[in-house]
């Protein structure tokens, strides 16, 4: 469904049937408010990466950065290896591989 970013994000949930106006993000839950919807990452994430072994675990936090706004952080959990703090654009490297046509030959 698309955000009110206008992203398409498999998480976000929107009710707009006959009048109602309920939204709510299934992945953050009750910290979800509309305005985290345009600087969220989950998904440019979930349009490079189609793991179904990778789980992400959400958290909203205020940078000292971005002018105290509220941003997502996501950290990312890989179910069938294990592993933790891969970067979730690409993977955790052991699920799907590299195919030989991108490895660098010398």
């Amino acid at each position: 469904m698309k955000t009110p970013a206008g992203t398409e994000c498999k998480y976000f949930y929107g009710d707009y049937y006959r009048g109602r106006d309920r939204e709510e993000c299934r992945l953050l839950g009750a910290a979800w408010t509309g305005g985290l919807c345009r600087a969220c990452p989950v998904p440019a994430i979930l349009r490079a990466n189609a793991c179904e072994s990778m789980r992400l675990r959400p958290e909203v936090a205020r940078p000292l950065t971005a002018g105290f706004k509220r941003r997502v952080r996501v950290a990312t959990y890989c179910e069938k290896t294990g592993r933790s703090g891969f970067d979730p654009h690409v993977g955790c490297g052991d699920c799907h591989p590299v195919p030989s046509v991108f490895e660098v030959k010398q």
